[in-house]
């Protein structure tokens, strides 16, 4: 049995290599909803810890009309501020070290 938690499986995935909400879900076993709750934390405790990892996020993008400057790239938008599309792309997270 896996005695980490679900939080310290999305560090650890994120810090092999890129993912998105979606692929995720299917490595950790958590259900997409939970996971950008999971990811907000990942994020603000990496900030707080001031140490040699950060967390970085490619935003979400719009299919239709390229836009890709969400207020909020965490979470998962519904459609496009811009054409109101709701083909988007999903946002990927990774976590690297700063040297």
């Amino acid at each position: 049995m896996d005695e980490r938690t679900t939080r310290q499986r999305v560090l650890e995935a994120l810090r092999r290599e890129p993912a998105t909400v979606s692929e995720l879900s299917t490595t950790v076993g958590a259900s997409r909803s939970a996971l950008y709750d999971h990811l907000q934390h990942v994020a603000r405790s990496l900030e707080a810890d001031d140490g040699d990892e950060r967390f970085l996020v490619a935003p979400p993008e719009c299919r239709d009309c390229g836009f890709a400057d969400f207020d909020d790239p965490v979470n998962y938008p519904s459609r496009c501020p811009r054409c109101r599309s709701e083909s988007l792309t999903e946002a990927t997270f990774v976590v690297r070290s700063v040297e």
